[in-house]
C-alpha cells in the first residue's frame, strides 16, 4: 500500500522544525531573556502560514496523434517523430486537440490554460506538421519558419532539449537556439556542447553557432525578446 502524505501532519512538523531552529539560532545567555524568547516563538501564529490546498481537477482527454494522422488531419510522415517526449499514442487534452485542429485549418490563436497542461504541444505540434508537409512536397528550405520567443533562457533550453529528441528521426527540419549564450564560432559552439552534454552526439539538424545560423538559417529559431530585437537592428543579422 503507497504511504499517502498528511498535509495537515507534514505543515505541523516542518513548523515544529523551523521554531526548533530559530531557538537554537538565537538562544540568549539570560536564562529569562531565554524563556520568554522560547515562549514567543512557541506561541507564535507569525512564522508559517498554510498549509494551503489547490486541488486541480484532471483535463478531459481527446484523440491521440496517431488518430489524427489516420483522419487526415495530420501528415502521414508525422508517424515518424513518435518518441518519448512526443508519443503519438498518448491521448492530447482536449485543449490540445481544438488548438492543433484550429492552427492546421489556418486560424490564429490564443492558447491560455494552466500550468503543465500541455501548451506546448498545442503550437509544436501543427508547426512540425506544417515542416513535414512542405518536405514532402519539396518546398522546405532554409529559413525560420517558427520563432519560439521564451523571456528566460533557462526555458528556451529546455525546449532545446525537447526538440533533439522529438526532431532526432527527422534530419531535414532544423533548429538552432540564439541568445547571449550563442557561441560565435562552429569550433566553439561544438566545444561547448560537448562540455555540457556529455555523452550525447551532436545532431546534424542542430545548428549550434552563430556563423550556422547566419549562413543557413534554422526552420525552429529559439530566442528571447531582448535577442530578438538585436536579430531586427544588427546588420550582421538582418538576414536571418
Amino acid at each position: 500500500m503507497t504511504d499517502r502524505l498528511d498535509p495537515l501532519e507534514t505543515a505541523s512538523q516542518i513548523e515544529g522544525s523551523y521554531k526548533r531552529y530559530l531557538k537554537t539560532m538565537l538562544s540568549p545567555r539570560n536564562s529569562q531573556l531565554a524563556n520568554a524568547f522560547d515562549s514567543a516563538v512557541d506561541s507564535s501564529t507569525l512564522l508559517t502560514k498554510g498549509p494551503i490546498l489547490e486541488i486541480t481537477p484532471p483535463y478531459e482527454t481527446g484523440a491521440t496523434c496517431r488518430d489524427l494522422i489516420a483522419e487526415g488531419v495530420l501528415h502521414p510522415d508525422f508517424a515518424a517523430v513518435d518518441c518519448a517526449a512526443l508519443p503519438l499514442d498518448q491521448p492530447l487534452y482536449v485543449h490540445q486537440e481544438k488548438a492543433i485542429r484550429k492552427f492546421l485549418a489556418g486560424r490564429n490563436l490564443v492558447v491560455s490554460t494552466g500550468t503543465g497542461s500541455g501548451k506546448t504541444e498545442s503550437f509544436l505540434i501543427p508547426i512540425i506538421n506544417s515542416l513535414l508537409t512542405q518536405s514532402a512536397d519539396g518546398t522546405l528550405g532554409p529559413g525560420v519558419r517558427a520563432l519560439l520567443l521564451y523571456p528566460m533562457n533557462a526555458l528556451a533550453n529546455d525546449q532545446l532539449k525537447r526538440l533533439r529528441s522529438v526532431l532526432a528521426a527527422r534530419p531535414e527540419i532544423t533548429f538552432g537556439r540564439y541568445t547571449g549564450e550563442t557561441p560565435e564560432s562552429v569550433r566553439e559552439a561544438e566545444a561547448d556542447f560537448f562540455q555540457s552534454n556529455p555523452g550525447q552526439d551532436r545532431l546534424p539538424n542542430e545548428l549550434l553557432s552563430r556563423e550556422e545560423m547566419r549562413s543557413s538559417p534554422p526552420h525552429f529559431l529559439l530566442t528571447n525578446y531582448a535577442m530578438l530585437e538585436y536579430l531586427l537592428l544588427r546588420p550582421a543579422d538582418i538576414d536571418l
